[in-house]
C-alpha cells in the first residue's frame, strides 16, 4: 500500500500537473482572500479568514477529483490495473494507497496557506487579534473534507476507464453531499426535519468545525464517509472477480 502511495504522489509531482494543480489552488485562494474586494480581508473590519474556509471546500470540489481521476481510471485504460492484480496487493491495499496519496496531496496544497494565517495575525489591530481555535478548527475541517472529496473521487474513478467521467460524476458526487443535501433540508414543506436532514450533510460538520470545537461526532462523520466511499471503490474493482 505504501509502496502504491509513494508511486501515485512520486509520479504526480514529477509531472506538470500536479504543480498545475496546487498553484491553481494557491493562486484562487489568494486572488480570493487578498485581491477581490467583495471577499479580501483587507476590505472587513474583522481580522479573520472566513473567505478562505468558505471559498475553499468549492475548489476542492473541482480540485479533489482532477486529483483523482488519473488514479484508477487511467489503469484501467491503460491495463496497467490487471498488472497490480498480479501483484501480492489486496484491492483494499490498492484503494488506500491511491487514496491516500490524493488526500496527501490536497493537504500539501493547503501548507502554504499557512502563511494567510500569519499575515492576518500581524495585520490584526491589536496584533494577534485573531480567533486561534476557530483557524485551527477550519484546518481541520478543511483537511477532513479533502479526504471526504477524495475518497468520493476515488470511488468515481473506479468505476470507469474515462478521466472526464469520473472527473464529472465526482464533481456531482462532492456537490450533492455539500450543498445538496443542506438544500433539500431548506425546502419549506421539509422544515420539521430540516435538522435531522442537515445532519447528513458534509457542509453542517464542516461548518461546525469551524466554529474551533473539535467534536469527536464531526470526526467520526468524515471518518465514515471515507470508509464508505472506499468500500464503494473496493467492490468495484472486485466486481471483476464476479
Amino acid at each position: 500500500m505504501w509502496q502504491i502511495f509513494s508511486k501515485e504522489l512520486n509520479s504526480f509531482f514529477s509531472a506538470v500537473l500536479g504543480y498545475l494543480v496546487v498553484s491553481v489552488f494557491l493562486v484562487m485562494m489568494g486572488l480570493f482572500v487578498w485581491v477581490f474586494p467583495q471577499t479580501s480581508v483587507l476590505e472587513g473590519s474583522y481580522a479573520s479568514l472566513d473567505t478562505l474556509f468558505n471559498i475553499a471546500p468549492y475548489v476542492f470540489m473541482f480540485l479533489l477529483p482532477a486529483i483523482t481521476m488519473r488514479g484508477l481510471a487511467e489503469e484501467k485504460k491503460t491495463g496497467t490495473l490487471e498488472l497490480l492484480f498480479t501483484r501480492p496487493l489486496t484491492d483494499t491495499q490498492i484503494v488506500v494507497g491511491k487514496f491516500l496519496a490524493a488526500w496527501a496531496t490536497a493537504l500539501i496544497a493547503l501548507i502554504p496557506t499557512i502563511v494567510y494565517y500569519y499575515s492576518v495575525y500581524e495585520l490584526g489591530a491589536p496584533k494577534g487579534n485573531i480567533d486561534t481555535a476557530g483557524v485551527l478548527g477550519s484546518y481541520v475541517g478543511l483537511a477532513f473534507l479533502a479526504g471526504g472529496f477524495a475518497a468520493i473521487g476515488t470511488f468515481a474513478s473506479s468505476i470507469t476507464s474515462s478521466q472526464i467521467i469520473s472527473f464529472i460524476v465526482a464533481v456531482m458526487i462532492c456537490f450533492a453531499c455539500y450543498d445538496g443535501i443542506s438544500s433539500v433540508a431548506s425546502i419549506p414543506a421539509l422544515s420539521d426535519y430540516a435538522y435531522s436532514i442537515g445532519l447528513w450533510g458534509v457542509d453542517f460538520h464542516y461548518r461546525s468545525l469551524s466554529r474551533g470545537l473539535i467534536d469527536s461526532r464531526d470526526i467520526l462523520y468524515f471518518c465514515s464517509l471515507i470508509i464508505v466511499a472506499l468500500s464503494m471503490a473496493r467492490l468495484s474493482i472486485s466486481s471483476r472477480k464476479w
